[in-house]
């Protein structure tokens, strides 16, 4: 899309939080981004809006059958005060890999990471200075079409809000407890589990709900087949530190290719280490546990960065992982990558993108 992007400013500025005063995704900024989409137009008039609400027929397909795409990413403010995106090319492909899978017309890699440079651009102001602070982006897709039968809408939206965030651990990063879900699973192969879609975060809502009701942080899925392999956790992919090879589940369609995973891969296997990419039981997990070798575990994710697991259950039984504190490799991973974030070292691989 080569349109210039239309322009109306707010009227009036909301005030902005102090720092200390931010949450997670209450709080929105002036402005957002916009976009439509029609079989026969294609993508056309990019526009920079007062954020606002949306004017939506009662029967919009996205409200039936869930045609839906998002995508979660952060701006930073570092410690030179500039801003910079984190990845936001990865995050751009894979919203079109989602969009793909949910029938979604795909967005032309340079109008999205234009649309969010633009926004970014313009909101600068509301990027907070604080460490562990950031501006939250959430691109959206989804289907505008009134219409009632079953097929791909031939209508989208496409929007673009921002949301400054607080710090994910204000009082320090301290490890999670875990419930090894048997019950419910997030996805089955073929299905949409490797799609940033909102039906997989409806589904995992009663889940979690029930664990926390039980005292634990988040859940641990387990394939949906034969409830044996590992999957994710919550909604982050899980790393496992198991002798001196670091292991995660392989991306083989029920598992979000999570951006934070990529870079915490590529920064291990930098290092050094030995990573493997395959499927791991449940049971070779806890046996690692009782036999010593399992050194670390860790969930990897835009919000969190990186979550140490410092316990897990399963079966009634619970396993206590590195006496329950924070093992070393996760907290060099969590360092490494906010070091880049908020540029206290240089980034020689291009994760960021100065807006």
């Amino acid at each position: 899309m080569s349109e210039a992007i239309r322009i109306t400013r707010a009227a009036t500025k909301k005030p902005k939080p102090k720092d200390s005063e931010l949450g997670f995704g209450t709080v929105f900024t002036d402005h957002m981004f916009l976009a439509d989409f029609q079989e026969e137009k294609g993508w056309y008039d990019p526009r920079i809006e007062p954020y606002g609400p949306l004017t939506l027929d009662p029967a919009t397909a996205v409200f039936h059958y869930a045609q839906a795409v998002f995508e979660g990413l952060k701006a930073f403010r570092g410690v030179d005060g500039r801003v910079r995106l984190f990845r936001p090319q990865k995050h751009i492909e894979r919203l079109n890999r989602s969009a793909r899978r949910m029938c979604i017309s795909e967005m032309d890699p340079d109008f999205a990471l234009r649309s969010l440079v633009e926004l970014v651009g313009l909101e600068r102001d509301w990027v907070p200075s604080s460490v562990g602070t950031s501006l939250y982006v959430r691109p959206t897709i989804i289907a505008t079409e009134p219409f009632l039968g079953v097929r791909p809408a031939k209508s989208y939206l496409y929007f673009v809000i921002l949301s400054p965030v607080g710090a994910y651990y204000p009082e320090g990063m301290n490890p999670v407890k875990i419930l090894v879900m048997e019950k419910y699973v997030r996805a089955v192969e073929g299905g949409v589990g490797a799609a940033k879609t909102g039906g997989n975060y409806a589904a995992s809502l009663l889940p979690a709900e029930e664990a926390h009701a039980a005292g634990f942080t988040q859940v641990l899925y387990l394939d949906g087949l034969h409830r044996r392999d590992v999957e994710e956790v919550g909604t982050m992919n899980i790393m496992f530190r198991l002798g001196d090879e670091v292991v995660t589940p392989p991306l083989g369609g029920t598992i979000l290719a999570g951006v934070t995973r990529d870079s915490a891969l590529t920064l291990m296997r930098e290092w050094g280490l030995a990573i493997s990419e395959r499927q791991i039981g449940i049971d070779e997990v806890i046996a690692a546990a009782r036999d010593g070798s399992l050194r670390e575990a860790w969930g990897t994710g835009t919000a969190a960065v990186i979550s140490p697991v410092g316990e897990l259950a399963y079966r009634g039984e619970r396993i206590v992982i590195h006496g329950g504190r924070i093992g070393e490799l996760t907290q060099r991973l969590y360092q490494a990558i906010v070091d880049v974030q908020y540029a206290r070292v240089p980034d020689t691989r291009g994760w960021t993108l100065e807006v």
